[in-house]
């Protein structure tokens, strides 16, 4: 079984059972692993940008603090499946 990177309507894992061979859904997880990747990584420059400018406000760091812990969370599903 693979575990897909969305879940249910009530927050839920997605299951597919798979003999490894590939198909429509395993590949279409596979383009939306992928992206959530490159989001992470894209995020992460985004970081390293603002940190190194003193003149960043707050609230653009508790913004990019969000989508950090998201992308993070994607990256670890991913990582574990």
């Amino acid at each position: 079984m693979r575990l897909l990177p969305w879940t249910t309507p009530d927050a839920g894992p997605c299951l597919l059972i798979t003999d490894g061979e590939g198909g429509p859904v395993s590949d279409l997880a596979d383009s939306l692993e992928e992206m959530q990747l490159d989001i992470g990584e894209e995020l992460l420059r985004y970081a390293r940008a603002m940190h190194a400018d003193p003149k960043v406000p707050d609230r653009e760091f508790r913004f990019l603090s969000r989508r950090l812990a998201e992308a993070l969370g994607d990256a670890l599903r991913v990582a574990r499946t």
